[in-house]
């Protein structure tokens, strides 16, 4: 084979690496419109309440991937007052089973339900709510995702004013029986959201970032004990992640990848259109380029710094050629992209923090 064929060979493929690695996710987050609500909902587990009839189911969860089936359906309905989040989670599961009783206790190392809210959609200062099937809560505020290295987590956070109650449709740590699942009924205060005193943090007509997740494992049982089941080494076998809008990696802090929620002020029969604004689809061609620019600093050391480094290839949403820049600066850099759509400029830095100027 010639030289030059192999130089062709290499280019290309060079080029196909970098495209596959600014196009890793090409998932399009799930979205659902949540109506408002004129009566409050008693919290029971039972949801007995008319509104949740009036109310679509979320569509089935998908593993955490995007790619399989779970073994088992989940779903969720969601609406809202001027004081509470409402969310309805039903959960089919054959054998209903927990055993952590503690608050803030680690919820997950039981079958579990989990809320995730990112409320003005930067990545940065989130809040998680983890729930079993004896209603015990691990609630946490994360400053920065994980992958950050200096990302304090604050568990002694609380969702104050929190509602919750779970009804199962079947019988808690009986083996001897099949169930049909239970049900998770909460509601989460606004006030917890805020970040001032007056801070009127209700949104109505507008979307907030937020996805939905079920851990689920296999089970063995020991002198008729539900236990985590362990493989021959020991060791307990992996967890099953089901969530509702799919990540495309097993990690649920990656919260650019979560859904939208849409809280309409129209009653629940209404119709409310929302799109998914074109300006967050430049959003998610700017972390596309910030998780290269992790990828190459983890492997180097450093940051790349131009742009042909970054974006090999020209992105074009709806007719529009995004033309991105950048700022490199002694700590990390800066990208930023005017919108074609709204002449807003969308910023993001390496920290993952992302700003609208």
């Amino acid at each position: 084979m010639s030289h030059i064929k192999l130089i062709c060979i290499f280019l290309l493929t060079a080029l196909i690496f970098n495209a596959s690695a600014q196009s890793e996710f090409v998932i399009r987050p799930n979205n659902y419109i949540a109506y408002k609500t004129q009566d409050p909902i008693k919290i029971d587990g039972k949801a007995e309440d008319l509104i949740w009839n009036s109310l679509e189911w979320s569509s089935d969860f998908i593993d955490i991937k995007g790619i399989k089936t779970p073994k088992y359906k989940t779903n969720i309905k969601m609406t809202w007052d001027d004081t509470y989040f409402y969310i309805l989670a039903k959960i089919e599961e054959p054998h209903v089973w927990a055993n952590i009783t503690q608050h803030d206790a680690i919820v997950f190392h039981n079958n579990d339900f989990e809320v995730f809210v990112d409320p003005d959609g930067d990545t940065h200062n989130y809040y998680e709510l983890e729930i079993n099937a004896l209603n015990t809560v691990w609630d946490l505020f994360i400053t920065k995702p994980y992958r950050e290295l200096d990302s304090p987590v604050l568990n002694d956070w609380h969702t104050t004013g929190l509602k919750s109650a779970v009804y199962v449709d079947g019988t808690l740590n009986d083996p001897s029986d099949t169930d049909n699942g239970w049900t998770l009924e909460m509601a989460i205060p606004w006030s917890v959201y805020k970040t001032s005193y007056f801070h009127d943090v209700v949104p109505r007509d507008s979307f907030w970032r937020v996805n939905f997740s079920r851990v689920n494992w296999d089970y063995e049982l020991s002198e008729g004990v539900y236990l985590r089941k362990k493989d021959s080494k020991g060791d307990f076998l992996h967890e099953y992640n089901w969530v509702w809008s799919p990540q495309g990696v097993v990690n649920m802090h990656e919260p650019e990848k979560w859904g939208y929620v849409y809280f309409s002020s129209n009653q629940a029969g209404s119709e409310t259109p929302f799109e998914i604004p074109k300006d967050e689809e430049i959003k998610w061609e700017l972390y596309k380029m910030y998780r290269l620019q992790k990828s190459h600093f983890s492997k180097t050391n450093h940051w790349l710094t131009s742009l042909k480094s970054i974006q090999l290839m020209p992105v074009i949403l709806y007719g529009k050629t995004l033309n991105p820049s950048i700022q490199n600066y002694s700590s990390g850099w800066e990208i930023s992209i005017k919108s074609p759509f709204t002449n807003k400029l969308l910023s993001l830095r390496e920290d993952g923090k992302f700003k609208i100027k």
